[in-house]
């Protein structure tokens, strides 16, 4: 059986995911920079209402993976806090300046999680050596590696996605993710052999306010000023009803 991880961008795309029948879903925030840590009333909510498996993505912060002190001690007390209202896995990236895995950070999370799952998130796609990190993972006892292959997409990264695949041979799952839809998702599970497949199958929500004010707070042109993303409940079921008969 195909696994299929829906990334939640809320409390609200996290019902549709479970109420489409996906088993798993990453909670974030923050779609349009990578996505980010949910609030704490978002992790509990989920934790209350959802029986699917949770993982909680923790990055304090949009841009690089290369991590303070102070930005360590956020991540240590999120994972703290997921562990303690039972949330199912973390979600978590830290690299060096030089691009490679951050070991010893990584096992600080590693102990910190205890009994949780940890992905290794696509931090992993920044690695300069992607085989020889996939090692380290291993040893570091990190339970998958959410992957595009290291391009904009996974159908465009499949060609890596399926050496790592072969590689980790059953020591490490293989989460494939970015671009996943209906049209190449099949594809993508036959070239790769991946058993997990990660995506938002997201549409932009239009914004009921009736009332728009000239005073722009985005600074940017592509963040919508107004609109925000959330789960498609149609894209998502059709995704699941194909993978069902693979």
């Amino acid at each position: 059986m195909i696994i299929t991880e829906v990334c939640a961008n809320s409390l609200r795309s996290a019902i549709i995911a479970q109420q489409c029948g996906a088993q798993r879903i990453e909670l974030c925030q923050n779609l349009m920079v990578g996505g980010t840590t949910p609030s704490a009333a978002t992790i509990q909510l989920c934790r209350d209402k959802l029986d699917i498996d949770i993982f909680v993505l923790l990055r304090p912060r949009a841009g690089d993976f290369v991590y303070s002190e102070l930005e360590m001690e956020i991540i240590l007390k999120n994972i703290a806090f997921c562990k303690k209202i039972g949330v199912d896995g973390i979600v978590i990236g830290v690299l060096q300046n030089d691009g490679s895995i951050d070991t010893e950070k990584t096992k600080a999370f590693v102990a910190a999680a205890g009994d949780m799952n940890i992905t290794f998130h696509r931090a992993f796609d920044y690695v300069p050596n992607p085989l020889e990190s996939l090692e380290q993972l291993i040893q570091l006892k990190v339970n998958r590696i959410l992957t595009s292959g290291q391009q904009h997409t996974a159908i465009e990264g499949k060609a890596l996605i399926a050496k790592l695949v072969m590689q980790a041979n059953d020591k490490i799952s293989i989460l494939a993710g970015s671009g996943i839809n209906i049209d190449n998702v099949e594809e993508l599970i036959q070239t790769t052999q991946v058993k997990e497949i990660h995506l938002s199958a997201k549409s932009l929500l239009k914004s009921t306010a009736k009332y728009r004010s000239s005073f722009l707070l985005n600074n940017s042109a592509t963040i919508p000023e107004h609109d925000y993303f959330l789960t498609d409940e149609g894209k998502l079921r059709r995704v699941l009803e194909l993978v069902r008969k693979l």
